[in-house]
Order: C-alpha cells, then sequence, then structure tokens
C-alpha cells in the first residue's frame, strides 16, 4: 500500500475501515478533533478521524489565526480559562517555532478613552502573572511615533505593548493531524456521518457516506468522540436541548504595502466599543473581526456582508485615518463561524461578544460531544474528551503533559535562508526531510510575491489528502487568500505542476477550477453590494 496520504490511499483505506472495532472515532476535522485524536493516538488508542469536508474547512481555517491567552476574559472573570490559554499558548510557542510565532500587540489610549493606560496596565500584570512573564510596556506618544507610524494622533496619551501570538490555523490542524498519524491513526476527510449507531441505549458506531464515491458504511466504535465545531448539536439525541448560538466573525485581508504595520494593533470600535484587530499575518494585513449571530445556512461556507465590510473599513478609518483604505483595496475575505456555548440554554439575548468562550461536554452513553471552546486552548479540551471517553471504556486517563509536536531534527536545506527553514519546519515537522527532497528537485521560488515555495503545492497535492482545488489553496496553502482574485494569474502554472500529482484529467481540472473561482467569489471575495464600490 502506498505510504503517500493522499486520494490513492484513501481508496484503499476505505474498503478496510468497517473490518475493525475502533476503540475510538472522532468526528470532526478541525482543531477540535485534530487534538482529541492527537492525544489518543499518543498513548496507543486504536483511533479513526472522520471529516464531512475538508480539515479545517470550518472554523479551523477562519479563524483570527491568533493563540493568545484571552486578555478580556480577565475582565469577566473567567481565570481558569485565562490561565489555560496562557499556558497553552507558551506550550505551542516552545513546541512548534515557526508555525505559532510571537507578536507584539499594541493597544493606543487617547484622552476619555477607555481602557486607559492604568487599567489596561492592571489587567495586564493579571495576564503576565498567569503567563508568568513580564511583556507589558508604555510608550509616550513621541515614541509611539516610532513604533505606530500613521496611527491616529488626536489626543493620542501614549500606547501600551504586549505579547501575545499568531498562526496559520490551517497548517496548526494539518500539524497536528500529522502526529496523530504518526502514531497510527486514520485520518479521512470526505466522509459525512449520517447518524450514530446504537444498541441498548448506547451508541456503537456511526454511519458514513463517503463523499466523493457515495458508498456507505457502518463502522463501529467501543466510544465516540464529537468535534464538529457549529454542528455540534446535529448528532445529538432530538429531546436534548439545543444550546449552541454560531457566532460569525468576519476579517478582510489587505496587500501589506496598503496598510503596512509591523506589529498588532488592537482598539476598541468606536460604533460598539468592540475589540478590533490589525496585524501583520503572511505578508499582508489582517482586520478583523465583527461578532454578530450567523443565521445562514450551517452547510454553505460563511461570508462576509456588506455591513460587515463598511464596519471592517471604518475600524481601519478610525485608527488609520490617513491611509484612506477602501473597499477596493481588498485582497481576499473570510468567515468563520464561532461555535459559542450561549448563556441561556439557547435563548440568546444577550451582545454576541458577551458570551463565554468556555466549553462544555455533553455525554450519553459511548458519547462524548465537545461544545464551544478555544483554538489555544485545544489540548487541555482533549484531554477533558478523552478522560469521559476513558471513564465509559474503564480506563485509565491522565493528563502526562506529553509533546503535542515532535522535535523537527536541524535539517538545512540549500538555497534557504534561516527564517525560511524556521517556516518550513513549522508547518511541516516530520515531513520536512520529504519537503526537502522535493525543494531540491523544483527549486526554492516562491509563488508570486508569497512566502509559499513551489514545493509546498507539490507536496500537498502528493501527500497530503488533497481531494478538491480548494484544499489546495485555501488550506493547504494560503495562496486563495494572499493572491489577487484567489489566484488567478496563477492557474495555469499551477496547473501545469499539480495536474499530473493529483491525477486529474483536462475535464476534471476545468471543473474543479470552475468550482473554485465560484465558491472564491461568493465566500471569499467582496459581498455583491460592494463589487462597483469606490
Amino acid at each position: 500500500m502506498s505510504l503517500d496520504w493522499n486520494a490513492a490511499w484513501r481508496q484503499q483505506v476505505l474498503s478496510t475501515l468497517a473490518d475493525e472495532t475502533w476503540d475510538l472515532i472522532v468526528i470532526g476535522g478541525g482543531i477540535s478533533g485534530a487534538g482529541i485524536l492527537r492525544e489518543a493516538a499518543r498513548r496507543g488508542w486504536r483511533c479513526l478521524l472522520l471529516e464531512q469536508r475538508d480539515f479545517a474547512w470550518g472554523t479551523s481555517s477562519r479563524s483570527s489565526k491568533m493563540v493568545h491567552g484571552g486578555l478580556r476574559y480577565i475582565a469577566k472573570g473567567q481565570w481558569r480559562l485565562t490561565r489555560d490559554s496562557v499556558r497553552e499558548r507558551q506550550r505551542l510557542l516552545d513546541e512548534a517555532p515557526g508555525l505559532v510565532e510571537p507578536m507584539s500587540f499594541l493597544m493606543p489610549h487617547y484622552r476619555g478613552g477607555f481602557p486607559g493606560p492604568r487599567v489596561l496596565g492592571g489587567l495586564l500584570s493579571v495576564y503576565d502573572a498567569l503567563a508568568g512573564r513580564r511583556s507589558h510596556h508604555f510608550h509616550d506618544p513621541q515614541q509611539l511615533g516610532y513604533l505606530a507610524p500613521g496611527v491616529k494622533q488626536k489626543d493620542l496619551l501614549g500606547g501600551t505593548c504586549f505579547v501575545d501570538a499568531l498562526t496559520d490555523d490551517a497548517r496548526l490542524v494539518m500539524r497536528v493531524l500529522g502526529e496523530a498519524r504518526a502514531d497510527g491513526a486514520v485520518v479521512i476527510n470526505g466522509m459525512r456521518v449520517q447518524q450514530l449507531l446504537r444498541e441498548e441505549g448506547r451508541v456503537c458506531g456511526v454511519e458514513v457516506e463517503d463523499g466523493e464515491g457515495g458508498a456507505s458504511l457502518r463502522l463501529r466504535c467501543a466510544v465516540l468522540a464529537v468535534a464538529t465545531g457549529a454542528w455540534a448539536e446535529r448528532l445529538r439525541p432530538s429531546d436534548a436541548p439545543r444550546q449552541l448560538r454560531p457566532l460569525r466573525g468576519s476579517h478582510v485581508l489587505l496587500p501589506g504595502w496598503r496598510l503596512p504595520v509591523a506589529q498588532a494593533f488592537t482598539f476598541l470600535h468606536e460604533r460598539d466599543r468592540r475589540p478590533v484587530f490589525v496585524f501583520p499575518w503572511e505578508g499582508a494585513t489582517v482586520v478583523g473581526t465583527t461578532d454578530l449571530d450567523h443565521q445562514d445556512d450551517l452547510d454553505q461556507s460563511a461570508s462576509i456582508s456588506a455591513e460587515e465590510l463598511d464596519y471592517l473599513l471604518a475600524a481601519c478609518a478610525q485608527q488609520f485615518p490617513d491611509a484612506g483604505v477602501v473597499a477596493a483595496d481588498v485582497l481576499s475575505t473570510w468567515s468563520g463561524v464561532r461555535p459559542v456555548v450561549g448563556s441561556a440554554a439557547g435563548e440568546h439575548q444577550g451582545k454576541p461578544s458577551s458570551e463565554t468562550r468556555e466549553h462544555v461536554l455533553w455525554l450519553e452513553p459511548g458519547c462524548v460531544t465537545l461544545a464551544g471552546g478555544k483554538l489555544t486552548t485545544f489540548r487541555p479540551q482533549a484531554i477533558e474528551v478523552l478522560k469521559a471517553c476513558a471513564t465509559m471504556l474503564g480506563r485509565a486517563f491522565s493528563d502526562d503533559g506529553g509533546l503535542v509536536f515532535a522535535a523537527v531534527p536541524p535539517l538545512p536545506i540549500a538555497g534557504l535562508s534561516g527564517s525560511q527553514w524556521r517556516r518550513l519546519a513549522g508547518r511541516h515537522g516530520r515531513d520536512l526531510p520529504r519537503l526537502a527532497h522535493l525543494i531540491a528537485e523544483l527549486g526554492h521560488a516562491c509563488v508570486g510575491a508569497t512566502d509559499t515555495l513551489w514545493a509546498e503545492l507539490a507536496f500537498a497535492c502528493d501527500t497530503e489528502m488533497v481531494l478538491h482545488l480548494d484544499d489546495l489553496l485555501l488550506r493547504r496553502t494560503r495562496l486563495g487568500l494572499l493572491l489577487p482574485s484567489g489566484g488567478e494569474d496563477y492557474f495555469a502554472a499551477i496547473r501545469r505542476l499539480c495536474q499530473p500529482r493529483l491525477g486529474w484529467d483536462d475535464e476534471h481540472w476545468q471543473q474543479e477550477q470552475q468550482r473554485y473561482q465560484a465558491l472564491w467569489q461568493r465566500h471569499h471575495g467582496l459581498p455583491d453590494a460592494s463589487q462597483n464600490a469606490h
């Protein structure tokens, strides 16, 4: 059997899945499901993960890219969430350099504004105490002129800097799944769970449909973990209370030259006093995020609305008044749906931003469902889920503090700088030697002005389970977000490199390209009302 993790491997493995009773089946291929699978596989559990679309297809590729402790949770008294977050942030910085990187955050202060330097400094002192290190400093207006040219000057008192972290969220999911696979887990996308199987009042497996070939399978397991984010209630018993409140957060991506920032800026939007961010990411500038009830079909990708676009452009105008950013400057957009557990058991009356980001577990015999949660705390959430699973199995289970990510051995790659090596090691981990062979074969040229190597596209096609073109351009790489018009100018070159590796004939490639362009226009371009604005 081929060792490559690709569509051919997938086809071979599908016929064998029903032959085994799994210790654990995980439903959901975002960061939560990946974390659960990784911790189970590390302990020798025979486990399988099923994802209905693609890995990180939902919220886990459309987040704000921040690995942070949640400073605002301190103000709400959510001490445990903040403590866990700052500890896990540091763990990720230590274990996955190049993938999770520190980022300086700056909050400007203005006369009469809130929070002032003293209030924020007090909150950050608590934040630093939980993290075990001091990372915040106040800068007066003159110093800020050097640190933050272009920031609004009227009534400026200075600014407070502190340190959090950023990541490529989709690559984080792929890296965690790679660690689970290295420990024996089986991971498959394009598998939609139709229903749970029950015997004598206990969940004992799932009925799934292959979204690519259409076949149905009945798979058995000792215990099931559901980590499907905003879809978590779909597989619950019909009489269970509805508690999830899907909240949409949208972002716009600007070319780095259009709004150049060397660090992240956080400030309160004048319209609703919600925190918004402007920060550098992958050579571009992100502006986000919104926070409002998502009432559209969850089976369709979320999309930014005209109102959200206006809100984010107003944030740019508020904090960088001389930049003159308009809709025509936007490279791409993305919107994610946060699976927030409502505070009133489904009766959502408060502001979306006032909802807790704490997670909960829903239990029934043979099944544990994770609802809510945060990207940063995926590991302790996974531990909690597996403790509940182990109790149902009569097994002992504890948090042994083991590494999520195996160390990446030093492997110099000719022609690459130290920062390029660090980036590739972070994103590809133990697969770096295989990628190095492709770099030797294809060279170390990047795609356009991005940091993505052409060799990374080839690697994804060969061995990262690409089933559709959007898997390749929106999640295995972020070229669809970083290049104008979703990468349209590079389609011919991408096709020459990738079509043979994916085994698609000309008709298949053409269908995928048309599908991708329609999807990009609808879910990553500007909303219709803004197409001709400015």
